[in-house]
């Protein structure tokens, strides 16, 4: 079984800064690809960045310039580095893995539980 552990979030007020990460845990051989999605009240679950195995990431448009996807592959830890927030960031983070491979049957994807921004004066 895998198990992902999200940590970071919080109240920050526009223009702040907060750092979240995600680290995966189990019988891990290897993961393809890791990433942040999230979800305001009323909306639907949103693409926020992605990274893979190789360092190649991947950003939604209206997050480019101001936040940053890593990971270390040795922790399989992802981080997501978020700058001059804005209120409209306000939403639910949520940490997903992609084609999980354990050794054992197919890869898997996983998501975890999720942690809240709140960007407000």
């Amino acid at each position: 079984q895998v198990q992902l552990l999200e940590s970071g979030g919080g109240l920050v007020h526009p223009g702040g800064s907060l750092r979240l990460s995600c680290a995966a845990s189990g019988s891990i051989v290897s993961i393809y690809a890791m990433g942040w999605y999230r979800q305001a009240p009323g909306k639907q679950r949103e693409l926020v960045a992605t990274i893979t195995t190789g360092k190649s990431t991947n950003y939604a448009d209206l997050v480019k310039g101001r936040f940053t996807i890593s990971r270390d592959n040795a922790k399989n830890t992802v981080y997501l580095q978020m700058n001059s927030l804005r209120p409209e960031d306000t939403a639910i983070y949520y940490c997903n893995v992609q084609r999980v491979f354990t050794g054992r049957g197919s890869p898997n994807d996983y998501w975890g539980q999720g942690t809240q921004v709140t960007v407000s004066s």
